[in-house]
């Protein structure tokens, strides 16, 4: 299987650095991290940006935090990182990512000795987070490939919407890890690559890290979807998730709702590929899911331009939530749910029961 030839996160010299994907692809510029604070700032202003890597980063910025509580009230640290975790938490409201690292890095300190420094043991948890999300974007990649492999379909060509590759998980990617996959085994001959407006997440990511593996890509507006799937030239939409209900509803990138209807409407077959990470089974559907709104200014505004005319104001809704019916697989590194609900997605996490109970 090809390695992740785009890194995004990494630790040197104890510090986290994190590549800004807001400079790319124009420039390749990384910022070094010696605080919690600078953590959470870089997640608000989206310099890292996708679920899994935000909960990745978050875990990092847990063991900043640790380090510096320490250092500074010794044995009362545990009460002291009490706001740094709060202020992690705030940073982004949809990714569940997020939630889920800092409830395993909180109980790991939960265990640990108030007399002892914690960032040796918060440091090796994070770094774990970070090797197990790269391991099951791997596994999701072989099975999504394998998906695409049984089905008789007469495109070759594959739709994605947002970045979902290396530069949003640990590694390897998401739905992009499938494509990698796919596009290895001769499976998949090219993507078109929505541009994902308003931040252009298709355009500047996804295109830039297709580029750099050698994968065909083709950009094209978010509106343009419908068009290319009438001609007959994609047989998947494969997108990644930012949390997923109890049902199978999926939250999303804004514009993944809709791709989702365009697919059925054309008969393309939709998968979303997403860790077990993302769900959250305490929201029974997606109606429960917080969806993130944005300044207007990202609408009216382009590269510090105004492009609307002045009292205009802009929705900007970050994320979307498409119904599991409209979903033909979620992929999972346990396994793969076919025809997402209640039942299909218990089944993967508690698999000696079949039934609902």
């Amino acid at each position: 299987m090809q390695n992740r030839s785009v890194e995004a996160i990494r630790w040197q010299n104890d510090q986290l650095g994190l590549l800004d994907q807001r400079k790319l692809p124009l420039e390749e510029i990384w910022i070094e991290h010696a605080s919690v604070d600078e953590v959470v700032n870089s997640i608000v202003e989206m310099v890292v940006r996708g679920a899994p890597a935000i909960g990745i980063a978050a875990a990092y910025g847990v063991a900043l935090a640790g380090r510096a509580q320490y250092s500074r009230v010794g044995a009362q640290w545990k009460q002291a990182l009490a706001p740094d975790l709060r202020a992690l938490a705030g940073s982004r409201p949809t990714a569940v990512n997020l939630f889920w690292a800092l409830d395993r890095m909180g109980g790991l300190i939960s265990e640990l000795a108030d007399s002892v420094d914690p960032f040796e043991r918060l440091l090796v948890e994070a770094r774990a987070i970070h090797a197990e999300d790269l391991v099951a974007n791997q596994t999701m990649g072989r099975l999504g490939a394998d998906l695409i492999a049984r089905e008789s379909v007469t495109g070759k060509k594959v739709i994605t919407h947002c970045n979902t590759g290396s530069l949003a998980t640990g590694g390897y990617g998401t739905a992009l890890g499938v494509i990698r996959s796919a596009y290895n085994a001769g499976l998949i001959d090219g993507v078109y690559a929505d541009e994902t407006r308003p931040w252009l997440q298709g355009s500047r990511l996804t295109a830039w890290e297709l580029q750099q593996d050698g994968i065909p890509v083709v950009l094209n507006a978010d509106g343009a979807a419908a068009h290319i799937m009438s001609k007959g030239a994609v047989s998947w939409v494969i997108v990644g998730a930012d949390r997923v209900a109890a049902n199978g509803d999926v939250a999303n990138k804004i514009g993944t709702y809709s791709l989702a209807v365009l697919a059925r409407y054309h008969g393309v077959k939709m998968m979303v590929v997403a860790p077990t990470s993302t769900f959250d089974l305490a929201l029974q559907s997606g109606k429960d899911i917080p969806i993130e709104e944005r300044s207007g200014e990202e609408l009216t505004m382009f590269v510090g331009r105004k492009i609307a005319p002045e009292g205009v104001s802009g929705f900007n809704p970050v994320f979307d939530v498409t119904p599991a019916e409209l979903i033909d697989v979620i992929v999972t590194e346990r396994g793969v749910i076919e025809s997402p609900s209640l039942a299909t997605v218990k089944a993967i996490f508690c698999p000696k029961k079949s039934t609902l109970g």
